[in-house]
């Protein structure tokens, strides 16, 4: 919501009127609430890394802890001095002085989503690191390539423009509201216009940027494409879109499907001639991967016993790609040699995330997204034509649509998480290694006091922005709306 703020205070500095202050104050309060609960969970989360990961902090700690320190010493520091400004020097700056302070705090958060993006797109994609056999843990070789991570930037583009479109869709369906309702109608008929213009252009930049992300995991997660299209055979190129599809999870195909010729060939490798593969043909090269792993993990052993058995060291130096698949079968055995053909057989099926989620999830967020895309259309067309306040079916469905983007995100992130999976650091570290050795009731005290905590918060945020949205541009106390009207009358009675 920050650029719309943004946006706002930039007409009121070009104009001077009065009520695109109001608006940016207005809004400005509805996004300082949901900043504060941001923050408030973004500091609980980072006690999980030691409490509940305490491994993945070790393993990985060096590469993955460096973007988080810059966000914090960077962006961070950035926005919350800016929010402070913000929300207190109205007064006290100039109000080109404080389009300034708005602009700075807009480019704050969004420095802190890039830097949050690149250890997560680290994490999906782990490029310019290493194995040290030691330190037993993964080292940073090349910072600038962990920075320009395709996976990383293609994350970062599209999970922002995502956040453009769950703000533009706030103050879409909390202005079609009041005007619904028929009050402080020029207040929100402009909140609707700003809205409806950077909605527009957001949710066409996620769908845009998603392509580019579809393909960027084609190449890094070949895995996670295939689940997402419930791809279990290799198909000529370029291989179709599935629509829809009853999927067979038992029998590892597809009972029947709906397809559309060449558009995931062309998505998922730009080309009609390379194969996007199955996940038949994806589960016997990680099978092979996995035999590879047992010989990375003994050399690794040896090399733990005698640094300078020289042998190990270049038997670990081939063989160390795949170790991170050598370790998926301790999950069933400690010692990886004493694994039968059964045990890899369960390790080489852990390689794929379960497919019917992974495709309906997928295909839900997506078929969200072009229904924003068709309501940000069709709001932005009735502004032009100004027709909002006439158009009630139109009001009703943008107010409908409030949760949408919100679902849509989530969605996306499952997809992006758990189509990872069976991976923390993908194709380095293995889930269940990554976490901390807790007993059962630690571990579901720790989790239960989170979902408490959470809960509060929630049941907090959702309080707060009730309220303020229930009152209103009166809550600001002008005097030139409708609820700052209401209360002199009770005040009067």
């Amino acid at each position: 919501m920050v650029w719309l703020l943004v946006i706002m205070e930039s007409v009121y500095v070009m104009t001077g009127n009065v009520i695109w202050k109001d608006m940016t104050r207005f809004w400005g309060k509805l996004f300082g609430i949901n900043f504060a609960l941001g923050v408030t969970t973004g500091i609980t989360l980072e006690f999980q890394f030691g409490t509940n990961w305490a491994y993945y902090s070790h393993y990985v700690g060096d590469i993955f802890g460096a973007p988080l320190a810059i966000e914090g010493l960077m962006a961070f520091f950035l926005e919350s001095t800016m929010i402070g400004l913000f929300f207190f020097g109205w007064d006290r700056l100039k109000k080109e002085h404080h389009l300034l302070v708005t602009l700075l705090m807009a480019i704050g958060t969004n420095l802190s989503a890039l830097w949050i993006l690149i250890a997560n797109g680290w994490m999906q994609n782990p490029v310019g690191s290493e194995f040290s056999y030691i330190t037993m843990r993964m080292e940073m070789v090349d910072f600038w390539a962990v920075v320009f991570n395709p996976v990383a930037q293609a994350k970062f583009v599209h999970t922002v423009s995502a956040g453009y479109v769950t703000g533009s869709m706030f103050v879409l369906s909390i202005s079609s509201w009041y005007l619904l309702k028929n009050r402080d109608v020029e207040f929100a008929k402009r909140s609707f216009r700003v809205a409806a213009a950077f909605g527009l252009a957001s949710v066409l930049s996620v769908i845009v940027l998603g392509d580019e992300s579809g393909y960027t995991v084609g190449e890094a997660q070949q895995t996670k494409l295939a689940a997402m299209e419930a791809m279990w055979e290799t198909k000529p190129a370029p291989a179709g879109l599935t629509l829809v599809a009853s999927i067979n999870e038992a029998d590892s195909k597809n009972n029947w499907e709906v397809e559309v010729p060449w558009v995931m060939g062309l998505i998922g490798t730009r080309s009609v001639s390379k194969q996007i593969p199955g996940i038949h043909d994806i589960k016997e090269k990680n099978r092979a991967r996995i035999l590879r792993g047992i010989t990375a993990v003994n050399a690794l052993e040896a090399l733990r016993a005698n640094r300078s058995d020289s042998v190990a060291f270049q038997t670990f130096e081939e063989y160390k790609a795949d170790l991170g698949f050598g370790l998926l079968l301790k999950k069933y055995v400690e010692d990886v040699n004493q694994a039968t053909p059964a045990i890899i057989e369960k390790a080489v099926n852990d390689t794929v995330p379960r497919v019917t989620p992974m495709f309906w999830a997928f295909r839900i967020m997506v078929g969200l997204g072009f229904a924003m895309l068709m309501l940000f259309g069709l709001a932005f067309w009735s502004t032009l034509k100004s027709t909002c306040t006439r158009s009630r079916w139109l009001l009703r469905w943008a107010l409908c649509m409030l949760p949408a983007p919100w679902i849509a995100c989530e969605l996306g992130w499952f997809v992006a998480e758990y189509g990872r999976q069976p991976w923390t650091i993908y194709g380095v570290l293995p889930t269940h290694m990554s976490v901390s050795t807790l007993s059962v009731n630690n571990l579901y005290g720790s989790l239960a006091g989170f979902i408490v905590f959470y809960t509060v918060l929630l049941v907090v945020e959702m309080f707060l922005m009730v309220k303020f949205a229930r009152q209103g541009p009166g809550s600001l106390g002008t005097g030139r709306y409708v609820h700052d009207a209401h209360l002199k009358e009770l005040h009067h009675a």
